[in-house]
């Protein structure tokens, strides 16, 4: 089959077009991509050219929420052998030689590349092909049996494993999930696996409410303001990135609480209601991406404890990629929708 990958050339202008073989670098396996997820990143380079302040400025390989298989064992013998099933890890981290970061946090590395990443140029390009060389060091061996569909979903998960973390030990507390997108699917899931005492979700849409009663949390229409204040929660998340979504996860959250900003706020200034945040010595804390969490939530996949069941609601050919991105563009219609790339 011809290597072809799903490119971004600007706002509005998806392709899937015929790319070259990889040629890997030493410390580099030709991994084979069985199935990749379509993040909201990606939406944002399609949808308008930029993702935060990553501007698209060339084309671009997207994708970065991939699984497949060892095709080619990296030359110099570091990581998995061929034939080995793999989740990605696309963080890598890089300092700026002037901004201090925590080392033991490397998501919080000032000049770190992310596969499918325009904040650098030249781009890092991404794994939205069907074949692409992937350094080593981002190579996780799957469990014996683990879904590589079900693989391909490590990597949010991972986001919202960390996110979650943010809050500390969530394990008898109440959690309420401010918008019930893929990754508020996930941080539902995960307060689950955490034991959280009980997990509410919030969503505009009818779709992603189901699915998150059908997990066993309680589903409530964003609209409802009454029923949202009156939750008194210990841990919110917010995961929609909207200024409305923040101003809902304040007042969910109980005095003393916590409010975890997992979703990605637009760029400048945003309207809060700072004045409740402070009267209730709430706890506000942003998070970003994930640092060790993907060994822990593939472990969780492998053994079932962590409950995705749903979340994907499309898998579509490679080939589809357009109608693929159209689908997760729209909340009403789908949750987490994957690209299968022997299709």
């Amino acid at each position: 089959m011809p290597n072809i990958a799903v490119v971004v050339h600007a706002a509005g202008d998806l392709r899937v077009e015929e790319i070259a073989e990889p040629a890997p670098r030493p410390d580099e396996a030709v991994v084979e991509i069985a199935f990749g997820g379509i993040c909201g990143s990606d939406l944002h380079y399609v949808q308008h050219g930029a993702a935060g302040a990553s501007v698209l400025r060339e084309p671009m390989i997207l994708g970065h929420e991939v699984s497949g298989t060892v095709l080619v064992a990296a030359a110099d013998g570091s990581g998995p052998a061929a034939g080995t099933a793999v989740a990605v890890h696309p963080l890598t981290p890089h300092g700026d030689g002037v901004t201090p970061w925590p080392q033991d946090r490397p998501n919080l590395a000032p000049a770190s590349t992310y596969l499918g990443s325009a904040m650098h140029l030249p781009h890092t390009q991404g794994a939205f092909a069907r074949r692409v060389a992937v350094p080593t060091r981002m190579l996780r061996a799957l469990p014996a049996g683990l879904d590589p569909a079900l693989a391909a979903v490590a990597e949010p998960a991972a986001v919202a494993w960390h996110g979650l973390g943010q809050a500390g030990d969530v394990r008898g507390r109440s959690v309420v999930v401010i918008g019930g997108g893929p990754i508020g699917q996930l941080v539902a899931a995960v307060a689950r696996h955490h034991e959280a005492a009980s997990v509410a979700v919030t969503d505009l849409h009818p779709l992603p409410l189901a699915l998150a009663a059908r997990r066993g949390a309680t589903a409530i229409d964003a609209r409802d303001a009454s029923t949202i204040s009156g939750l008194y929660a210990d841990v919110v998340v917010e995961s929609s990135g909207t200024p409305q979504g923040l101003a809902a996860a304040i007042s969910a959250a109980r005095p003393g609480g916590t409010v975890v900003l997992l979703g990605l706020q637009r760029a400048g200034e945003v309207p809060v209601p700072i004045a409740t945040a402070i009267v209730r010595e709430l706890r506000l804390i942003g998070s970003l991406r994930f640092a060790g969490e993907l060994d822990a939530v593939i472990a969780a996949l492998a053994d079932g404890s962590l409950d995705v069941e749903g979340i994907v609601t499309h898998v579509l050919g490679v080939s589809e990629s357009a109608e693929a991105f159209r689908l997760a563009a729209d909340p009403s219609r789908s949750g987490k929708v994957l690209l299968a790339f022997d299709r």
